[in-house]
């Protein structure tokens, strides 16, 4: 019977490192196919969280940048105030809404300013991605190398692959069948046909933070993971305390289970 057993466990062991070594390979072969940066965001990690600041920043370079050929259409823009967000307030929301960005009204059948009410605007002018959900659609192994446990303590890899991308440009080009393609160590391949949309200091930030391409591409990746995840923080607050009652519940069963057998556990059974 022991042997038996010891086979078995045997077997599924061989089986669990089998199973670990494919998803780590599959890793590395995604990631072989462009050169990803494993950038430490703030928001990483079971107890990490967005930096407010960075979304703000973040906001400003899609405003400025991002928004002339992507839109956000899944995005309210009444959510720039929730918690865990960029932490606009009421008429901060309501005067980021009006001076950027306008809607069609049905009743009016005109276009009016957009409110807190609506949503960032869809953009299919140049015919680009929506980016409301782009740091998700990019997640798996894009970011750092490793099994879904390392990156659920290091991230989900979204938010590395658009900032490697943004920062990934060499500034070489070539023209193919009427195409420019711009060399770029991020994307599959190596060439892709998006011009470099970031340069150093086309985005001024007011708290004087360092804006080159370097950093507003953290900061830019970092709030389209927010558009993407807005209740990270909540779920992992949720999780966290479902763990803490789940362990203290544990323990009360243990003890309990102690308490009630403690008498019978101190009688010998009856000679025959």
């Amino acid at each position: 019977m022991n042997r038996g057993l010891t086979g078995m466990f045997k077997k599924l062991t061989i089986a669990a490192v089998t199973v670990l070594g494919l998803t780590t390979g599959s890793a590395f072969a995604a990631g072989a196919e462009g050169h990803v940066e494993d950038f430490a965001f703030s928001f990483e990690g079971p107890f990490g969280s967005y930096d407010q600041n960075q979304l703000q920043r973040g906001l400003k370079v899609y405003t400025e940048v991002c928004s002339a050929c992507h839109g956000l259409k899944f995005v309210p823009l009444r959510t720039l105030g929730d918690e865990g967000g960029p932490g606009f307030s009421e008429e901060q929301v309501r005067a980021y809404a009006a001076a950027n960005f306008e809607v069609f009204d049905p009743e009016l059948d005109d276009y009016r300013p957009a409110g807190p009410v609506d949503k960032f605007p869809a953009n299919t002018a140049a015919g680009a991605p929506d980016l409301s959900l782009m740091a998700k659609g990019r997640a798996g192994f894009h970011g750092p190398y490793g099994s879904g446990i390392n990156q659920f303590f290091r991230g989900i890899g979204g938010a590395e692959y658009i900032a490697s991308l943004l920062d990934g440009y060499t500034g070489e080009e070539k023209e193919e069948a009427g195409t420019i393609f711009y060399e770029n160590t991020a994307f599959p391949g190596g060439w892709i046909s998006m011009a470099p949309p970031l340069s150093d200091e086309i985005v001024e930030f007011d708290d004087g933070h360092d804006n080159t391409v370097h950093h507003m591409s953290q900061d830019v990746a970092a709030f389209l993971m927010w558009t993407a995840e807005p209740k990270m923080m909540a779920r992992k607050q949720a999780g966290f305390v479902a763990v803490l009652f789940l362990t203290v519940l544990s323990v009360l069963l243990y003890l309990t289970n102690k308490r009630i057998w403690a008498p019978l556990k101190g009688k010998h059974k009856p000679e025959a």
